[in-house]
């Protein structure tokens, strides 16, 4: 792998490597990333797994000390790979109050920010995909 980000590495044992390409990867692939488990209804309902996440989606927190928590997504930093939500916080040294980073992995949407035109399509596309090939093979 060379000094720059290569969209033709495929996979390396090495973890270096792997470290290397999420580093070094562009925001488009970043984005990526930061996808995350939907519930057991939105998976039936969408037909899909998991997405990547976005401002406004309802999550609920599956893992650490605010566990079982729910609340609304503030801020999806890409840069750092976490997500900012509304109502889980921690008190500083002086008082104030600020909203902990939490890793994507760690959390699943509960409810989908329904306003976001572009990600809709391309979610009925992949259910109209699996509609079709599931009467192909009837």
């Amino acid at each position: 792998m060379k000094k720059d980000f290569s969209k033709h590495w495929k996979s390396s044992k090495q973890p270096r490597k792997q470290r290397k390409y999420v580093a070094k990867a562009p925001i488009h692939i970043r984005k990526k990333f930061l996808s995350v488990n939907l519930s057991k209804e939105l998976r039936k309902k969408y037909g899909i797994r998991n997405i990547p996440v976005r401002k406004g989606d309802k999550i609920k927190i599956m893992r650490g000390k605010y566990k079982g928590k729910e609340a609304k997504v503030l801020r999806v930093l890409l840069k750092q790979k976490k997500v900012l939500c509304e109502g889980i916080e921690v008190k500083k040294a002086d008082g104030s109050k600020e909203n902990i980073k939490l890793e994507p992995s760690n959390l699943q949407i509960i409810e989908l920010y329904t306003e976001d035109k572009k990600r809709f399509k391309r979610i009925k596309v992949k259910e109209e995909k699996k509609e079709n090939g599931a009467s192909k093979k009837k």
